[in-house]
């Protein structure tokens, strides 16, 4: 006999109707099998409603329910893990991230060919996004392999990232002058180009940044800059989608092959399904996160703000083309080589109309 059952047996023998469910509750968890394996995963941003929603369920709840409790996971934020964002690709490399979320904007730094599906001024919105992600998968997919060792499992995205000013800003040639944090440095050349001096912060560090007057603008997810409390240091929110944010879901090639065959036709089932609806989530939050900011009807959130929105005009798309083509396009094609240039024009000058200059 299980000696935890024996324990429990002997001083009910002369009480066996009232031991009973203290019986049964033993034996079954005396039955209950220990997962076979537990995966460890490093997610996205803490506290957005990505990986709160979606991607932290998905791999905590959703992993084992499906598999009938074979398998399990557990998974915490990298900017809760103590992780640099930049680092994340280099860590799946080595195994030490077995499987981890990277953002695009982080690993581009190093690896420009890998982040030319989210440059600034490049999408005005998620249907050109999808075209652009579409056309560059494949490709993306083969570098994570052939210079990581990494599978490519999804790619989520953020909700549009917008600008959030301290004063109001109607066009963009009203940022000249003025300071704007950024996240990557696509971000960067178009500030520049619009006269203005980017500020590279981390996105826990945004509000804080700007109350300090370290910048008076920040480019942000809109509904990530809500949930921040962005708005509530800021005053005038403009809607143009600068960029989206990217991010990779990716598993190390050596841990995906140990494995269980069964486990790897239930993640390559799923995470498809997972990636649709964080794209679907963050569709919508690009919405809601004005609505939130600005206090507009369409706010699912408690607290509502008062900032007041400027919509893009045609001019402003106008100018945001011009500036894609002229600078973010020449800048990191300057930055990335030859390689690049080769990849963006057989891949995206032609649905983009803009041809990457310099040696293939």
């Amino acid at each position: 006999m299980i000696p935890t059952l024996r324990r429990l047996v002997r001083p009910c023998l002369q009480t066996l109707t009232l031991c009973m469910p203290l019986l049964l509750g033993g034996i079954a968890q005396a039955a209950s099998p220990a997962p076979e394996l537990r995966l460890r995963v490093v997610g996205g941003l803490a506290g957005v409603s990505q990986y709160t929603r979606h991607e932290r369920r998905f791999w905590a709840e959703d992993l084992a329910r499906l598999s009938g409790g074979r398998y399990s996971a557990s998974i915490v934020p990298f900017n809760e893990a103590g992780l640099a964002a930049q680092d994340m690709l280099n860590l799946v490399r080595l195994g030490v991230v077995p499987i981890g979320t990277v953002l695009l904007s982080q690993a581009a730094v190093e690896d420009p060919d890998l982040g030319m599906a989210d440059m600034a001024g490049q999408n005005p919105d998620v249907a050109s996004l999808r075209r652009t992600l579409e056309a560059l998968r494949p490709s993306m997919a083969q570098i994570l392999h052939e210079r990581f060792g990494a599978r490519l499992l999804a790619v989520y995205i953020y909700p549009a990232q917008m600008l959030f000013c301290q004063r109001p800003v109607a066009h963009l040639t009203d940022l000249a002058g003025r300071r704007v944090r950024v996240s990557g440095i696509s971000q960067a050349d178009f500030v520049q180009a619009l006269k203005a001096t980017p500020v590279f912060t981390d996105f826990a560090d945004i509000v804080a940044n700007v109350r300090a007057g370290n910048a008076e603008c920040a480019v942000t997810g809109s509904m990530s800059g809500h949930t921040l409390g962005l708005d509530r240091v800021t005053q005038s929110l403009f809607t143009m989608p600068i960029s989206w944010g990217l991010a990779l879901a990716v598993v190390n090639e050596q841990s995906w092959r140990s494995y269980p065959p069964e486990l790897q036709a239930l993640i390559e089932a799923q995470m498809p399904k997972l990636e649709a609806a964080v794209w679907a989530e963050s569709a919508r939050e690009t919405d809601v996160g004005v609505a939130c900011s600005t206090g507009a009807e369409g706010c699912d959130r408690t607290r509502k703000g008062s900032m007041v929105a400027s919509r893009p005009t045609a001019e402003d798309e106008a100018r945001r083309r011009e500036i894609f083509a002229r600078r973010v396009v020449p800048a990191w094609m300057k930055r990335c080589g030859p390689t690049c240039v080769t990849l963006w024009n057989r891949t995206l000058a032609a649905q983009a109309g803009v041809r990457a200059q310099g040696p293939e």
